[in-house]
């Protein structure tokens, strides 16, 4: 019937107006406590009952796993090997084109599969993620850094290699699931490889 959707949204919004503090009270425990829960303890989850506010940036909620904001590049830690090879593939799929790659060159001019300059000009980056998708080497993420701003929008906010560089560790540490999903596809493509080679 028509109009039965507005009531639908408006019982929503009432019920999590009133699930508010219930949760509280539920929270409180006993009256020496704060009804403030920590940002660590507040749920992100769409089985969240109530509303919350955090009082940023003293408090931070946990960011999710997929969250995207900018680019990043990835650095072996063991060897400090850049795992970008400047094939391109990234700069070609980016909608905006606000990547630009600059490919190393030997003594002898002979190009090399590293970059020597790589920019992100993230005034222009949707944050869309195609450059992270298409990458064949697992060479770009997406940072979970999203406290960029700047009183400028034309150098600050045009990150070079040094500044887009980050280590695995780094990586492993805020996306553990993507790592080690990666981690077992490179150890049976590893697997794999040795078995043909016997």
């Amino acid at each position: 019937m028509f109009g039965t959707s507005i009531l639908k949204g408006l019982w929503i919004t009432l019920r999590h107006f009133f699930e508010t503090y219930t949760e509280d009270v539920k929270r409180l425990g006993g009256w020496g406590r704060t009804l403030r829960p920590d940002a660590a303890s507040v749920r992100q989850k769409p089985e969240a009952k109530g509303f919350f506010t955090v009082q940023y940036p003293e408090e931070k909620l946990a960011i999710p796993e997929r969250f995207r904001y900018i680019p990043m590049l990835i650095y072996e830690q063991d060897s400090g090997d850049i795992r970008c090879t400047s094939c391109g593939i990234c700069a070609k799929v980016c909608p905006p084109q606000c990547i630009w790659i600059v490919q190393a060159k030997d003594e002898a001019g002979k190009t090399i599969p590293q970059p020597s300059e790589f920019y992100i000009d993230s005034s222009v980056c949707m944050s869309c993620g195609y450059c992270a998708e298409f990458c064949p080497f697992d060479a770009i993420k997406m940072n979970h850094d999203y406290e960029l701003a700047s009183y400028e929008r034309h150098n600050t906010w045009l990150y070079d290699l040094q500044d887009l560089l980050v280590s695995t560790s780094y990586y492993a540490e805020t996306h553990p699931k993507g790592w080690s999903l990666e981690e077992k596809a490179r150890a049976r493509k590893a697997k794999k490889k040795a078995a043909v080679e016997r």
